[in-house]
């Protein structure tokens, strides 16, 4: 029970913080949540891959660790232009920061070149964080 009220704290103050960075979007908000990840998006197009990129970087981490899918909080924001990627673990999963970097890296490539789509990597921030 403690854990899903630290887990939906920590999504909603990264939704919070993603929000309040000074811009107005000019496209309304949709929100989809899947138990304890939820993804963010300016508009109906980047939902979809969005939540394909999720997916992806949830398969990637447990493939490529030893992972739960279910200890993995993520939470995406933005969209094609601009986007922040927030992946959360229990406190007491020894985690190499590094290692995950470069799988949610590696998964943003690949969606988005399945997808036919192109994100530039400098408007991607990436936090890997423990709750």
């Amino acid at each position: 029970m403690i854990k899903k009220a630290v887990i939906s704290g920590i999504i909603f103050c990264s939704i919070l913080l993603v929000g309040c960075n000074g811009e107005k979007e000019e496209a309304s908000e949709l929100v989809l949540t899947d138990s304890e990840q939820e993804v963010v998006v300016g508009d109906q197009g980047d939902a979809e891959l969005l939540t394909e990129l999720q997916n992806e970087i949830i398969v990637a981490i447990t493939e490529r660790t030893e992972i739960d899918s279910e200890s993995i909080a993520i939470t995406l924001g933005g969209n094609i232009k601009e986007m922040s990627v927030s992946v959360g673990f229990p406190k007491n999963v020894k985690v190499d920061d590094t290692m995950i970097q470069q799988i949610v890296e590696d998964s943003i490539k690949k969606v988005s070149e399945a997808e036919n789509v192109t994100i530039s990597e400098e408007n991607i921030t990436i936090k890997i964080e423990k709750y």
